[in-house]
C-alpha cells in the first residue's frame, strides 16, 4: 500500500472515529481492497461495519437490491449501479456512509453484451442514500494498475467526501 493511501486512510479513520459515524462498502472488481486498506489502520473497527464482495450481478441484486433491469439496460459497470451499491450496502450493514466500486479491471471485459464498456472503465460511488458522488476511470494500464488505481481514487474520494461534511478533525 502506498504512503498516500496509509495517510488518506488514516484521515478517513480519524474523521469517522471523532464524529461518530460508520462504513461499510460494496466492492466488485476490488475485491476486497478498499476494505483491506481501510481495516489496515487501528481503530477501524469502531466505525467499519464490514463489506460485501459482490463480483457477481446476482450478489449486487439478491443481497445488495441493485435492480436487474439497469444491469440488463446498462450492465453492471455504471453510474446507476454503483449509486444502488451505496444505497444497498448502507441499508444492509445500517451504516452512515458506504462506498462502491464496479468496473471491468481487465484483460477482459463482460460478456458481449457488455462490449460496449471498455476495459478499465472502473466507477466508484461515496456517500448515503440522497447524498453520493460518483468518479469514473476510464483508463487501462492492464489489470493489476486498474485495480490498484481503483482503490487508491475510492479513498481519495471518500475522504474528501467526508471532509465536506463532517466536522474537522486533525486531518491535513
Amino acid at each position: 500500500m502506498e504512503l498516500n493511501v496509509k495517510l488518506a486512510s488514516r484521515d478517513i479513520n480519524e474523521l469517522l472515529w471523532r464524529n461518530k459515524k460508520t462504513l461499510g462498502s460494496a466492492e466488485s472488481c476490488t475485491g476486497g481492497r478498499i476494505a483491506s486498506v481501510i481495516t489496515a489502520i487501528p481503530g477501524s473497527s469502531s466505525y467499519y461495519k464490514g463489506g460485501i464482495i459482490c463480483y457477481s450481478n446476482l450478489v449486487k441484486t439478491e443481497i445488495l437490491g441493485v435492480d436487474a433491469a439497469v444491469i440488463a439496460e446498462q450492465t453492471a459497470v455504471c453510474e446507476d449501479v454503483v449509486k444502488q451499491l451505496v444505497i444497498g450496502t448502507n441499508k444492509l450493514l445500517h451504516t452512515d456512509y458506504a462506498v462502491a466500486v464496479s468496473g471491468f479491471a481487465g484483460p477482459g471485459g463482460g460478456n458481449e453484451t457488455q462490449a460496449s464498456v471498455p476495459v478499465g472503465t472502473i466507477w466508484i460511488a461515496v456517500g448515503q442514500e440522497n447524498d453520493i458522488v460518483t468518479l469514473k476511470l476510464e483508463e487501462d494500464n492492464g489489470r493489476d494498475l486498474n485495480l490498484a488505481n481503483a482503490t487508491e481514487k475510492a479513498i481519495h474520494l471518500l475522504l474528501d467526501y467526508l471532509k465536506e461534511r463532517c466536522e474537522p478533525a486533525t486531518v491535513r
